[in-house]
């Protein structure tokens, strides 16, 4: 009974408690004031994006032309590039292309050498031209001039001659890259075994400053009176040397320590020493002349180094020295280019300028050999052939060209 009775009670308050509670909850949500939201101040505009420029894809490197594009053309004598033209087939067969050539070559045995219109219809019915064309799509480049110097020296070393001529080393390696990568045609590298590690060969400065001479003695080939001159023979690639006797000895290029050429007379320019205009041959020279402690140093900032070979001088020295084709440059008739783009041995079809001048320079010219600092689609340095008159001719000629090649139907242009 007692029992029953507290549970009654505790049944009767519960209701008023529940009561209580819930008027408690409603006024406190009354007196909760909702916070309005804060307002986001406008956003900045972004920049527009630029549209996306489609990078074109680079030029084809040889266009197709007809024999009318070619400025000068029915003007030039073609005898006079014959037997330049002879020459080439000559240093062509066996190469790679040689397949391509070889009717043509050939055929050209039967045409008179002294007809200048037989030798006009044959190339024009035998080739066809093709204009070198930059990956940017220009048409124009650089035409540089180059020549087979004199120099002076002897077959010992004394106070007047001086300064080495060096041939290869024995620690020389090249590694032909297109025996590994096909691709990598034309591309070698340079360097020598530092235990069983291939590693650069020495710069030019290493070469100078270790003395090379004195650790292969019996690699010195000649010992010429002048430190710019030598220079000078290496950029060239090949030159003459008169001895005390009076004979004459001929150095060919036979190798290269790998490293990349830098234009010395950009370096002076570069430097405020001479203006720009005045970084041909002649104005190095002349720097060099006007300050021998110094330059040293500066033959030192082109890291390249040419190493030489003694060659025969043939006859009565009218032959020119050997190109990289392997055949005698014909003055005024051989260029070299880069044979990544233009074949080795082809035909070229030449429109520039005089040097240091605007007078035409429009003329068949033969493609035999290369250099160092020929690099590039429309790129070429004009043979004008061996002495003082050639030299004054090359130091001043810096100018802009065209190109086409000529080449048999069916040749596969590089593309």
């Amino acid at each position: 009974m007692i029992k029953s009775q507290t549970m009654t009670r505790r049944t009767t308050k519960s209701p008023l408690l529940l009561a209580a509670a819930l008027s408690l909850l409603l006024t406190a949500c009354a007196t909760i004031r909702e916070t309005p939201l804060a307002v986001c101040p406008a956003c900045p505009q972004c920049p527009p994006v630029p549209p996306v420029v489609e990078v074109p894809p680079p030029a084809k490197p040889l266009q197709p032309a007809r024999w009318s594009d070619l400025p000068g053309w029915s003007e030039d004598d073609p005898v006079a590039a014959w037997p330049a033209f002879l020459q080439s087939c000559r240093g062509m067969t066996g190469r790679p292309h040689w397949p391509q050539w070889s009717t043509v070559c050939e055929d050209a045995r039967t045409v008179l050498a002294k007809d200048g219109k037989a030798i006009r219809q044959f190339l024009e019915t035998r080739l066809e031209p093709w204009l070198l064309t930059n990956p940017d799509g220009s048409t124009s480049g650089l035409v540089t001039g180059y020549y087979e110097p004199l120099l002076r020296g002897a077959r010992t070393r004394s106070a007047k001659y001086s300064q080495p001529v060096l041939g290869v080393p024995p620690d020389l390696l090249t590694i032909d890259l297109s025996d590994v990568l096909p691709d990598l045609k034309n591309m070698r590298l340079r360097g020598r075994l530092v235990g069983n590690r291939v590693v650069p060969y020495y710069s030019r400065a290493e070469i100078s400053g270790h003395g090379l001479e004195k650790s292969y003695p019996e690699k010195v080939l000649l010992w010429v009176d002048d430190a710019i001159e030598l220079f000078f023979l290496q950029i060239q690639g090949s030159g003459r040397v008169k001895l005390p006797n009076g004979s004459m000895v001929r150095l060919g290029y036979a190798d290269q320590n790998g490293h990349p050429y830098k234009a010395i007379g950009r370096v002076l320019a570069d430097r405020g020493e001479i203006p720009i205009e005045q970084a041909s041959m002649q104005g190095i020279q002349a720097w060099a002349r006007a300050n021998p402690s110094r330059l040293p140093e500066l033959l030192n900032a082109n890291p390249s180094y040419v190493f030489f070979r003694e060659m025969p001088v043939k006859g009565n020295g009218e032959e020119g020295p050997q190109g990289a084709l392997g055949v005698p440059l014909t003055p005024g008739r051989s260029i070299a280019i880069d044979p990544r783009h233009v074949p080795l041995g082809a035909p070229v079809f030449l429109s520039t300028t005089q040097p240091s001048s605007a007078v035409p320079l429009t003329r068949l010219v033969l493609a035999q050999d290369t250099g160092g600092a020929i690099r590039g689609v429309v790129r070429a340095d004009f043979f004008w052939g061996f002495g003082a008159d050639a030299g004054a001719q090359a130091g001043r000629m810096k100018q802009a060209g065209q190109m086409w090649v000529l080449l048999p139907p069916g040749f596969a242009p590089t593309q």
